[in-house]
């Protein structure tokens, strides 16, 4: 595995996973709801964990480029107010599936879908907390050497063997499993 940069802010509880949460083999992602690449590379991880949920643990950080993808910090936003009640990989993953309708109306609908409460889902999805939990992310990425995304980190070293396929990411997984 080519490694260029290494993680730099270590996977904690603050950190959204999902997988086995017992695994010391940990794919953290940085991505970005809005860009094309990550939309690639969503049900690649899904797969991924229906395949190897049992050996490993996946991690989704935010890094919103909002020059190029204006919708990404509206959307990364609302992913982490719907944490605040418990659904943030169910609106990760409507957003992810409806990537090409991003905007605060479709979010708004999405939060109703998902039964939050409205008036916490609104408050949450412009509070500081909510801002700085994103800017944080951005700011570990950057710090990790994330420049561009998806941007994958394996174990906490750069993934650079990713190419947009199912099997560079399980090969990598694959090497990692005892």
């Amino acid at each position: 595995m080519n490694t260029m940069s290494k993680l730099k802010i270590p996977v904690n509880k603050k950190d959204h996973q999902t997988g086995n949460q017992q695994s010391k083999i940990i794919l953290v992602e940085y991505g970005d709801y809005q860009c094309p690449h990550c939309g690639i590379a969503y049900p690649l991880v899904k797969k991924l964990l229906a395949q190897f949920g049992n050996d490993f643990r996946f991690v989704f950080r935010n890094f919103p480029l909002q020059e190029i993808h204006p919708e990404a910090m509206l959307a990364a936003q609302a992913a982490e107010a719907a944490g605040n009640q418990n659904k943030f990989w169910e609106m990760h993953d409507l957003i992810f599936e409806h990537q090409n309708n991003l905007s605060g109306d479709f979010l708004i609908k999405g939060a109703e879908k998902l039964h939050l409460t409205m008036d916490q889902f609104i408050a949450d999805s412009t509070s500081e907390a909510v801002v700085s939990r994103v800017e944080n992310d951005f700011e570990g990425g950057i710090r990790s050497g994330v420049n561009g995304t998806p941007s994958f980190f394996l174990n906490g070293d750069r993934l650079n063997s990713y190419n947009a396929t199912y099997e560079s990411l399980a090969q990598a997984v694959r090497k990692n499993i005892p």
